[in-house]
């Protein structure tokens, strides 16, 4: 199944979903129709659980320039005249930033297959992804700050969770270009591939061996490491026991144990399709 939108192309092939930006000739710069369509997809996504994976990769020579700044100059006013002007900017920014976090808690694990510039918003955006795949080519820049602006999206956010403080700050203050092999060494990508092929390639398979484990194994996982990642230890084996004991499934254990004797590919259900309480019916 392949759809086609605006700013995105999502394909979903053997449970695997790829979301491939195809604004190419606008650097895949992130405008109102963008943000619109990707919380649409991810919305779907997240209700559906059709797939058990998402890769999210682009075309043309970046992965993203970022923020479409004509945008605010037209479809979107920040008015800094009044305090009311102002205030309403809060609502926007938090807007704005619940689609990404749309990213961080969808119910399978996301990876970012990223070439060329990660500017500005595209940085917020893969902070949020499970999973960073880059080529040699890659790089990444808070852009925000070479505008005259603070990144406000994410990435001062989830940034010091994925490499030292240190590193956030000289990114964040200079706009310097941080690039692939020093973000591999930084612990930000997983690897750095020498052709975007071999990189998306890559990024599939992964997705497919997550595919291949029980989805509700993988939603506790991911559930597990990032409630971990915010929260002490002590709370966090608490919380994973209150886990443990709400998804635990023999018949899940003893069919990964089959399937790895017998050399094949286990058999799960897929997650509970969701419904919003306000489509229901009455």
């Amino acid at each position: 199944m392949t759809i086609a939108l605006t700013c995105f192309t999502l394909g979903i092939t053997q449970q695997v979903a790829h979301l491939v930006l195809n604004k190419p000739e606008a650097m895949n710069t992130m405008h109102p129709t963008f943000w619109r369509e990707l919380d649409e997809v991810l919305l779907h996504l997240h209700q559906t659980g059709e797939a058990r994976a998402l890769v999210i990769s682009s075309t043309g020579k970046h992965f993203s320039a970022g923020m479409a700044l004509e945008t605010f100059g037209g479809a979107i006013t920040m008015d800094d005249q009044s305090p009311e002007g102002r205030a309403a900017i809060f609502d926007l920014l938090t807007d704005m930033q619940a689609t990404f976090t749309r990213l961080e808690n969808l119910r399978i694990p996301v990876i970012a297959a990223i070439h060329g510039g990660c500017i500005g918003g595209a940085v917020d955006m893969v902070t949020a992804a499970c999973i960073r795949y880059a080529t040699q080519d890659a790089f990444f820049c808070i852009q925000e700050i070479n505008i005259g602006m603070v990144a406000d999206v994410g990435t001062l956010q989830r940034l010091p969770k994925l490499i030292p403080l240190g590193v956030v700050k000289e990114l964040a203050y200079t706009g310097r270009r941080l690039p692939a092999t020093k973000a591999l060494g930084y612990g930000l990508v997983n690897e750095v591939f020498d052709t975007q092929e071999a990189m998306v390639a890559a990024a599939l398979q992964c997705a497919q061996e997550i595919a291949s484990k029980p989805p509700v194994a993988i939603w506790g996982t991911k559930q597990a490491v990032n409630y971990a990642r915010d929260h002490s230890v002590e709370d966090s084996l608490r919380q994973m026991g209150w886990l443990q004991g709400a998804i635990w499934s023999n018949q899940h254990v003893r069919e990964s144990v089959s399937a790895m004797k017998q050399k094949r590919a286990g058999a799960f259900p897929a997650l509970t399709p969701l419904q919003r309480f306000s489509d229901s019916a009455g």
